[in-house]
């Protein structure tokens, strides 16, 4: 199997929000485990701020059930409740934790075998939490850092190599990212809210993932 991240002994994913990490690499972190690699995703925010108006779903309660379907959609590809760290710092203002972000990612590297490949959003990201944790990452040995895309959905980056999916394999990552379902339409008393529509879920579920070095 060619990989466009080389043959690491693990895959750590960090994900500006529950989701993220399903949308960037799904179908990555699904062979590597196939193959025995160890795989773990750090999830920073908690999540909370996608429906703020929202009086079903107050924030205490949006936090729980975004973790619960983070747990879900990765437990079925191998990537266990033990593999999964939740940062929990405020949805939308990750620019200003760039410190404990940082200590995440350094504590998450340092439980994993090298050599390392871990994934963030990129810089060019539109979001300004996944521009955030793209400044967080920092060189070290034995870990090589690559970057994936998220928005505008459907977006490339410059100088990434593709990794080719299946019909199958697009199949399994659409189901996953719908089963986030409190960003997919779930959540109805908000019309402020977040839900990805039917055109950005296709987009995110194309035929490749991309990783461009950092």
């Amino acid at each position: 199997m060619t990989l466009p991240i080389g043959r690491p002994a693990a895959l750590l994913v960090v994900a500006p929000h529950p989701d993220d990490e399903a949308i960037g690499a799904y179908t990555l972190m699904t062979r590597l485990r196939r193959r025995g690699v160890r795989v773990a995703v750090l999830i920073v925010s908690d999540g909370a701020a996608s429906h703020p108006n929202s009086t079903r779903w107050p924030p205490a309660r949006l936090i729980r059930e975004r973790q619960r379907e983070a747990r879900c959609v990765l437990r079925p590809i191998g990537v266990t409740r033990d593999a999964i760290r939740f940062l929990a710092l405020p949805d939308g203002g990750l620019a200003g934790h760039d410190r404990a972000i940082r200590h995440a990612i350094a504590r998450s590297l340092a439980a994993l075998p090298h050599p390392v490949v871990a994934l963030s959003p990129a810089m060019t990201d539109d979001h300004p939490d996944h521009r955030a944790v793209a400044r967080a990452v920092r060189r070290q040995a034995g870990v090589r850092w690559r970057h994936y895309p998220v928005w505008p959905a459907g977006q490339r980056l410059r100088g990434g190599r593709p990794l080719h999916l299946s019909a199958q394999e697009r199949l399994a990552k659409r189901h996953a990212i719908r089963r986030y379902r409190t960003q997919a339409g779930r959540i109805t008393d908000d019309p402020t809210g977040f839900a990805m529509t039917r055109q950005q879920i296709a987009a995110f579920s194309r035929p490749q993932e991309w990783f461009a070095p950092a």
